[in-house]
């Protein structure tokens, strides 16, 4: 038995995804007849059939389901195994792939890369930007090496992955300076409902704390006038600087523009009353473990204490603080590079804080 080859299931994973023989064979440089030989030499070999003949089309069969499923998983460990033997050069050359959220990736990340290129010049770094939701799932799959989101990890994913917090931010509410909030700097909560406002989609970490929050103060979403969703924190911005209501929005995102006059932070004075009493003036840490908010305590460190906020007669302002998140897959192989660049990350927490905290 001659057993298949590398190349065999490169070309095989080719066909699978084109389900054409002369498309996989141009996509791999090769011609049709050694498509189509090597296919037939798998068939041949284990006596089934990986695609069926319909006319001038194919559909992959049973057994092709099967071998594609494994096939990919091969392929990705050889991948990762001559990664591997590339970087045993103290990393002079190798490639590290990320995947981020965006506000992360665009407003947070780009120092920490900075960082290690400078110390790592060789090294390639491929980055790949998406919703919480994408990175958590490409994470999972294999994609990326390591992930760092600001939105949850599923529970269906818990299991597969790793997750840490190595930062946080804060969402604010913001307007640009037509809007009627932009001289009154601050509302209570019951005005949130009295605004129209821009949101992100569902799937976006930003969306999924804003909405977390919203529900602890009390305020349910369908009682917002939502009147555009956008899949960027950078078009809500621009829809905010041009006049169109309301949005909660990363202080990283938002930063330059508010040091320039065009968009206000506006603070929520949380004037709900439980029992009688003047509620506490504690941040909103949304749905996070015991384990998490000490890890968020320390990441925040400088900061200052969760309780001693600003007070609007006697009431506390509401803020949101979310955690970022590094994320990583439990049981795959792990790359020097991978290695090195989560350290880095760690040890910024490190200096930060003098003290870590692992989530898992």
């Amino acid at each position: 038995m001659a057993g298949m080859t590398l190349e065999q299931l490169k070309i095989f994973l080719a066909v699978a995804q084109n389900l054409h023989f002369t498309r996989a064979a141009e996509e791999l440089y090769i011609t049709q007849p050694a498509v189509s030989a090597a296919i037939h030499n798998l068939e041949q070999e284990y006596g089934v059939k990986l695609f069926h003949r319909i006319g001038r089309h194919i559909e992959i069969a049973e057994a092709g389901k099967l071998l594609q499923v494994e096939a990919q998983k091969i392929l990705d460990q050889v991948s990762l195994t001559e990664r591997g033997l590339r970087e045993l050069n103290n990393l002079q050359r190798g490639e590290l792939k990320l995947g981020s959220s965006l506000t992360i990736g665009n407003y947070w990340l780009p120092s920490k890369i900075s960082e290690f290129k400078s110390q790592y010049p060789g090294i390639q770094i491929d980055c790949t930007l998406a919703n919480a939701e994408t990175i958590c799932v490409g994470t999972a799959m294999g994609q990326f090496d390591l992930g760092l989101v600001e939105g949850d990890v599923k529970p269906a994913l818990q299991n597969t992955l790793d997750y840490e917090i190595v930062a946080s931010d804060r969402l604010q509410i913001v307007v640009g300076q037509k809007h009627p909030w932009f001289e009154w700097g601050e509302v209570d909560l019951s005005q949130l409902t009295q605004t129209p406002w821009v949101m992100r989609v569902r799937e976006s970490g930003t969306q999924q704390r804003f909405e977390e929050a919203l529900q602890n103060w009390g305020i349910n979403l369908s009682e917002l006038n939502v009147i555009l969703v956008f899949t960027s924190g950078e078009m809500a911005k621009a829809a905010i600087e041009n006049g169109v209501g309301a949005t909660g929005i990363s202080e990283l995102m938002v930063k330059k523009e508010i040091q320039l006059g065009t968009l206000r932070a506006i603070q929520v004075v949380d004037n709900r009353e439980s029992n009688g009493a003047i509620p506490s003036a504690v941040t909103e840490r949304l749905a996070l473990t015991s384990a998490e908010r000490l890890a968020l305590s320390a990441v925040e460190g400088s900061r200052g204490s969760e309780v001693e906020r600003s007070r609007s007669a006697g009431y506390a302002y509401a803020e949101i603080v979310r955690p970022f998140f590094k994320i990583k897959h439990r049981q795959r192989f792990q790359t020097a590079l991978s290695k090195v660049f989560e350290q880095m990350l760690i040890s910024s927490v490190l200096d930060g804080s003098h003290q870590h905290f692992s989530v898992i």
